[in-house]
């Protein structure tokens, strides 16, 4: 099973920006699409934003549209997360997440859909 380790969390004020990592191993990269969901303190864990295999198809959660942008280096085995502007409300540990199969757009923002996790990386927002 692959597996993935975030890296890039930290404590920004509002309106600053972070870079997190995906680091993948122990699989074929460039056979998986790769999402980033996060967890807020006493909140189920969302869907943030999904690359599929080649990158030509992202997907992103209504309120990071615009601000957050999702990336891939498939020669390094590296998705990324850019997020700008970051408000208090993306306070969160941010996970990512890889989805081996060709699963249909519905199903692309569904936790079930990815069999490897990594272990997460804090993100804190100070408004």
């Amino acid at each position: 099973q692959m597996q993935l380790v975030e890296s890039g969390g930290g404590t920004v004020q509002a309106g600053g920006s972070l870079k997190l990592s995906c680091a993948a191993s122990g699989g074929t990269f460039s056979e998986v699409a790769v999402a980033w969901f996060r967890q807020a303190p006493g909140k189920d864990r969302e869907f943030v934003a999904r690359i599929n295999r080649i990158a030509d198809r992202t997907y992103y959660l209504d309120s990071v549209k615009g601000r957050f942008t999702i990336s891939r280096d498939n020669a390094k085995n590296t998705v990324y997360l850019q997020m700008l502007n970051l408000k208090s409300e993306d306070t969160a540990v941010y996970f990512c997440a890889a989805d081996p199969h060709l699963v249909e757009r519905s199903l692309w923002n569904q936790e079930s859909t990815y069999e490897s996790w990594g272990q997460g990386t804090q993100v804190t927002v100070s408004s």
